[in-house]
């Protein structure tokens, strides 16, 4: 004789508040998503003789419009030089842009100035960020 639970309740798949949302966000598009971005001032909060200033240098402050804090730390990493554009190879990956010192949170903070800025474009605004990240081994 089969028995049967009635304990339980029947679940409808995608019917509960956070499928909903992982639904609609998956059928966003570019066109239909208009996300404005905001303006982060990256700043470096880490003393001169950090010693972690030798792998990453300090680039100074840096204002960039992005989407979020997080995009912030990438939009100005990106203007960095990454080794696949040389001929050097990485020491733990296929890229060193994991080692940007604005990826790491010890070296820069990270201020939003402006939010939902409609005239601009996500990219760096301000500040001189070099391409000379990477340090030839050989003299």
């Amino acid at each position: 004789m089969a028995s049967t639970n009635h304990d339980t309740d029947q679940t409808e798949f995608g019917l509960s508040v956070e499928s909903q949302e992982q639904i609609r966000d998956a059928t966003t598009t570019e066109e239909t998503a208009v996300e404005l971005p905001n303006v982060y001032r990256l700043e470096p909060t880490a003393a001169p003789t950090d010693p972690r200033w030798d792998n990453s240098p300090n680039q100074g402050v840096v204002v960039v419009a992005a989407k979020t804090a997080g995009d912030a730390r990438i939009v100005a990493s990106q203007r960095e030089l990454d080794f696949m554009e040389v001929d050097s190879a990485p020491a733990e990956d296929v890229t060193t842009s994991h080692a940007s010192a604005f990826r790491l949170e010890k070296l820069y903070t990270v201020i939003e100035l402006e939010h939902g800025r409609r005239d601009l474009a996500r990219g760096v605004l301000d500040g001189n960020i070099s391409v000379a990240t990477i340090k030839p081994v050989q003299v």
